[in-house]
């Protein structure tokens, strides 16, 4: 008795496990594939192409009970699909002698019970783990075809015929998570043109506006010279607008250097040679060809704060910040420049009593081409360049700057640097 027991469970075991019922199947089939269904929203939004395919993958696994499923991607200028085998892409041309391509081409699923190993093509996915089985469906959107779904087995019973139209309805799925992401993908380049557009458009206008101020000056006062010199060639030279035509050629002069400096901070290629340089000296030589303006500029240092910088960008850093100091406080104000050491960090402020920055602004300022939104062109003239060169002086010394600010009251610039090349030691 005890045997005729041990072989009926044992025939059981083989039904089971070898030639399990339809009704059996499914039954353990649908608690992965109701899993697999409430997820698929999720996946358009996964990082990557790459992500999406690969949970594809699993899930089809899963919800059809086999071990493996492949996902080829079709392009249609090579006629190849591409399939990611753990983390290797495979390139393989489309056949009509074996049944992914077959299934491409005819946009029909297939069903092989017994893969053949020596199949011109596409041998490689089967033998990677012994399969014996393929299901094969195209994934498709409308009349687009976007590739082929295939689901392998090592042993034919584990399929049924029935597993086909599972394997399809699967495909029709992966088709509108494709296509969601390609919308997505779409939808995300759409803006960032329509982004370019408008930075190039703000661009434009405010180099337009800030340009034609010199530019009509230049000519006026050229004009106004050149009639001089055909009246009276030999009066005394006008220094009045020599000297204006020259502050004007400078400023158009500064308006270029910062549309090629924010080329280079793009790039990250501001910051040239470092050497061992004393900020304090720095801070000092920068204040001292800023003296006799209209506003006062105290300095408070600790002492020497040394460390290895680009000297020439370190100043030019000041410069911009002291100038837009300066620009947007009332005259015969103070701006103060702090100076301090902190471990082996350099802590740099600069600080004015001018109009601020409104809050919604602070995490924007340092972006190119930005200015706040309580900025009136008309009185403070510029590209939105300056605090956007300042943050590639910083970032590539390795630093961090920062604003803090509060309308009508003023504006404090903060600045930490390290002391040294590698942050470790002094320079």
């Amino acid at each position: 008795i005890f045997s005729r027991f041990c072989g009926l469970a044992s025939g059981v075991s083989y039904f089971l496990g070898f030639a399990t019922p339809p009704f059996l199947r499914r039954a353990w089939q649908e608690p992965e594939l109701r899993a697999f269904l409430g997820q698929a929203a999720t996946l358009p939004r996964l990082p990557t192409t790459t992500a999406i395919i690969q949970a594809l993958q699993h899930g089809v696994a899963a919800s059809v009970g086999a071990p493996r499923a492949a996902i080829g991607i079709w392009h249609e200028d090579t006629n190849s699909l591409s399939f990611d085998l753990n983390g290797e892409v495979l390139d393989v041309p489309v056949r009509d002698d074996e049944p992914v391509g077959r299934s491409l081409l005819s946009q029909q699923p297939f069903f092989v019970p017994n893969l053949r190993w020596d199949m011109p093509a596409y041998s490689h996915l089967s033998r990677a783990d012994r399969s014996t089985a393929i299901l094969a469906a195209p994934i498709t959107a409308g009349q687009k075809r976007l590739g082929v779904l295939a689901v392998y087995a090592d042993r034919t019973p584990i399929f049924a015929r029935d597993d086909l139209a599972l394997v399809q309805l699967l495909a029709d799925q992966a088709a509108v998570i494709l296509e969601s992401r390609a919308l997505i993908d779409e939808a995300a380049r759409v803006q960032a043109r329509e982004e370019a557009t408008r930075l190039k458009d703000d661009f434009l206008s405010a180099a337009a506006h800030d340009l034609k101020t010199p530019l009509t000056t230049l000519v006026g006062r050229t004009q106004l010279l050149e009639r001089r010199a055909l009246r009276a060639p030999d009066a005394p030279a006008d220094l009045a607008s020599i000297r204006a035509v020259l502050a004007e050629a400078q400023r158009l002069k500064t308006f270029v250097l910062e549309l090629l400096d924010a080329t280079r901070a793009e790039r990250g290629q501001l910051v040239g040679r470092r050497e061992e340089v004393d900020l304090r000296t720095l801070i000092e030589e920068t204040v001292r060809r800023r003296d006799g303006g209209s506003h006062t500029i105290v300095v408070d240092t600790n002492g020497p704060v040394v460390g290895a910088y680009d000297p020439n960008r370190i100043c030019q850093l000041l410069e911009n910040l002291l100038e837009n100091a300066m620009k947007y406080s009332p005259e015969h104000e103070i701006i103060e420049i702090k100076l301090a050491r902190e471990n082996h960090s350099a802590n740099i402020s600069v600080t004015d009593h001018g109009i601020g920055i409104p809050a919604a602004d602070l995490t924007s300022i340092f972006d190119r081409f930005y200015r706040g939104t309580n900025v009136d062109d008309r009185r403070f003239a510029g590209l939105g360049l300056g605090l956007y060169i300042c943050r590639g002086i910083v970032e590539q010394h390795g630093g961090k700057i920062w604003a803090t600010s509060r309308p009508g009251e003023g504006t404090t610039i903060h600045i930490t640097l390290p002391t040294s090349l590698n942050g470790d030691h002094d320079a």
